[in-house]
């Protein structure tokens, strides 16, 4: 019987991870060829109509990050592309509905499968009225996030925003059981298969259970109830993805959909399971294109995460395509909580490891809960300071960050708010430069 021939998977991701990284090694290893489709190498052209994708590819595996995008539409649109052109894993039309969660939880609900109550509301002053049907504590929510991020818990009067910062946020119910350890699991479908499952519990000071926040992970495979498998390989189903990671919580009514990922990570699912998804989602993509494998040699590879650099990682240019934006010693910056926004200096800090508000400023914008408190060594003091910290979006420049942010009495000094080193990163600093001022100080120490 004759071999079929090698077919090419092309994995489109503009960033690098481990998955993508996992995916192409793992599709070379059962004998076919990759091409990784990211913006060193990737081109569409119309010629007297005819359309070429380069490079050329047999089959896409779509792993675009929306959801950490600033303008996710640019992306979708690109991905929606390529998807006219070939077949391609997880449609731009299918992760659109998973990244915005709202639609997610509408899709699953008309489909039947069961997720916490949900509101969102176009205007404040409605959501507002519907948060007495949420108990005496509810979650809110940005209806696009990641990683845990634009995601809080809210109390009975606390008011809150039909948006933080430009993204619509909503309303969901508090799914917990009595007396019983925050916890959720993740399940990880590929085409209509389970193939492996974790409990997240959330960390300690904290309630989300992400691994990206510092929860913790336990191998839940073998011991995730029918009921839930079940709901996990619907709720997949239902918003039409290939493979998909998918958030589920039991309460005392049974179990409920949280979300639907279509670009879950791996990292804390091969922690907890030694089960790597990226062999599973190679074989789809090598058979849906028309290629074999051999399915003994999928399991195989399936117990090492190989996120080594794959062949197909294209070298990069000497210079690179985007320079990071410049930014000031001082700039203006919107400071979103879940209660409203405030336009207000901040002062560049590349020193400080993580970004600091004013307790007055972190009041007027409804920034918190409080998540833990941090121990921070200021200055020349010798001894560390303890200080709440709170989730916030922070806007500059037209970018936004939803970052963890401690919170201090800063009424006596020059800023409310210090830039650290999670916001800076993205940027350049010219510390020669000031918004506040029209002369070019040189910067002053400040506590």
């Amino acid at each position: 019987m004759a071999v079929a021939d090698p077919v090419t998977v092309g994995v489109l991701s503009l960033h690098t991870s481990k998955e993508t990284k996992a995916i192409l090694n793992a599709v070379e290893a059962l004998g076919h060829d990759t091409e990784w489709l990211r913006n060193e190498n990737t081109a569409v052209s119309v010629t007297d109509g005819d359309v070429v994708l380069e490079p050329d590819v047999d089959i896409i595996a779509n792993r675009m990050l929306l959801s950490n995008t600033e303008q996710p539409a640019e992306e979708l649109g690109l991905a929606n592309t390529f998807a006219q052109l070939m077949p391609m894993l997880n449609e731009p039309s299918t992760v659109l509905t998973a990244m915005h969660k709202l639609s997610t939880a509408t899709t699953l609900a008309a489909n039947d499968v069961q997720t916490p109550d949900v509101t969102l509301a176009l205007n404040s002053e409605q959501l507002n009225a519907a948060r007495s049907k949420y108990g005496e504590e509810a979650v809110y929510k940005t209806a696009i996030g990641t990683h845990g991020g634009g995601t809080w818990k809210v109390g009975n009067d606390e008011p809150i925003n039909a948006k933080v910062g430009n993204r619509y946020a909503f309303l969901q119910e508090l799914i917990d059981r009595d007396g019983a350890k925050h916890r959720d699991v993740r399940v990880y479908v590929v085409g209509g298969e389970i193939i492996s499952a974790m409990y997240r519990y959330a960390p300690d000071n904290d309630w989300r259970t992400n691994v990206a926040l510092g929860g913790s992970v336990e191998n839940a495979t073998d011991d995730l109830p029918e009921e839930a498998r079940e709901m996990a390989r619907q709720a997949s189903d239902a918003i039409g993805l290939d493979y998909a990671g998918v958030d589920l919580v039991e309460g005392d009514d049974g179990w409920f959909v949280l979300e639907v990922n279509p670009t879950a990570g791996f990292k804390g699912l091969y922690e907890a399971t030694h089960v790597s998804p990226a062999p599973h989602i190679a074989k789809l993509a090598i058979e849906r294109a028309g290629g074999e494998v051999d399915d003994e040699r999928v399991q195989e590879l399936s117990n090492v995460l190989d996120d080594s650099r794959p062949t197909a990682q294209p070298s990069r240019s000497s210079k690179s395509d985007a320079e990071p934006a410049i930014i000031g010693y001082t700039e203006e910056i919107v400071l979103s909580g879940t209660s409203g926004s405030k336009s207000v200096m901040a002062k560049s800090d590349t020193g400080a490891t993580r970004t600091s508000i004013d307790t007055g400023l972190a009041a007027d914008i409804g920034a918190g809960p409080i998540k833990s408190i941090t121990r921070i060594r200021s200055g020349s003091s010798k001894t560390a300071k303890s200080r709440p910290v709170v989730d916030v979006v922070v806007g500059v420049g037209g970018n936004q960050h939803t970052v963890t942010a401690s919170v201090e009495d800063r009424s006596h000094m020059d800023y409310p708010v210090i830039l650290g080193r999670d916001i800076l990163e993205n940027y350049q600093v010219d510390v020669s430069r000031r918004t506040d001022s029209d002369t070019h100080d040189t910067p002053e120490e400040e506590e």
